[in-house]
């Protein structure tokens, strides 16, 4: 009788510390899993994205969506010249406009402005004119002139005269990148394949608007955060002293810097999920 006592006390014991075990670990598990899924949630963005020169608004479609899967508001307007306009003597003050009505009719504000390349001049000027509704800009591979530049003195000479020199050829004041240019420098890391693909996807590019010198006072004395995002093996301009980074990006002042590994127009298309964190690293507070 005594060893059945025994065994009973021993038996509600071990329940008893069996319980007092689990319940604070469990307990533990679920706090920490609670704030992890808190510390990994991101605050939703609304992003504006504006393309760059040889592209469409249809550039940023794959990263656009895995943007949106992440809970982000994502817009991409086409501005003067480009998509279904056709107009090859559109300026830099029409694209500024396009894009500027675009924000005002859709009356957005509390936004990430991103522009690509060419982009980069754009989100410069449109910046100029509603700097109320910007919560930050991000220069993504992005020409950043200086006040009174235009996007072309950015180039080499080397550079800057065939540019001229296809501009001449043309007949229509449009620039037609060759296909061995656009594939080493534009899309350097993409296969034969994809390259002419996208090269498919590029269409000529009007020329005036990157030969204009730009008036971009107000933009070097506005207050609002500047970030820079630089992918590593973009070679659309030399690396060295006419690169992006660190060129363009000095141009900035203060700013915030994001990099990643990827080249000018391919890694936006085959690796949009990791586009989408880092312009989200770039855009958040």
């Amino acid at each position: 009788m005594k060893s059945i006592h025994i065994k009973i006390v021993l038996a509600l014991c071990i329940s008893i510390f069996t319980i007092m075990g689990l319940q604070p670990s469990n307990q533990h598990s679920t706090v920490a899993a609670a704030n992890h899924k808190s510390s990994t949630k991101q605050t939703p963005l609304t992003f504006v994205l504006i393309h760059g020169s040889w592209a469409t608004a249809g550039f940023w479609d794959e990263t656009a969506a895995e943007l949106r899967k992440l809970g982000h508001t994502v817009y991409t307007p086409e501005y003067a010249g480009h998509g279904a306009d056709k107009n090859n003597n559109v300026t830099h003050e029409q694209i500024t406009k396009s894009v500027v009505d675009y924000i005002k009719q859709k009356d957005l504000k509390d936004f990430i402005l991103l522009g690509h390349s060419f982009g980069g001049s754009v989100i410069q000027t449109v910046s100029q004119q509603v700097p109320d509704r910007i919560k930050r800009i991000v220069f993504f591979d992005a020409f950043a002139p200086l006040d009174g530049q235009s996007v072309a003195d950015q180039f080499p000479a080397e550079s800057l005269k065939s540019f001229e020199q296809l501009r001449d050829a043309s007949g229509n004041n449009t620039i037609t990148l060759p296909f061995p240019l656009f594939r080493d420098t534009f899309v350097n890391t993409a296969s034969l394949a994809q390259a002419q693909a996208f090269y498919k996807q590029a269409p000529p590019e009007p020329a005036t608007p990157l030969f204009e010198k730009l008036d971009l006072k107000k933009f070097y004395s506005l207050q609002i955060p500047k970030s820079y995002l630089y992918l590593t093996e973009d070679t659309a301009i030399p690396q060295g002293p006419y690169g992006f980074h660190p060129t363009q990006s000095s141009h900035l002042g203060v700013f915030r810097f994001i990099e990643g590994k990827g080249d000018h127009m391919t890694t936006v298309r085959t690796e949009p999920k990791m586009m989408a964190e880092l312009m989200v690293k770039a855009g958040r507070d």
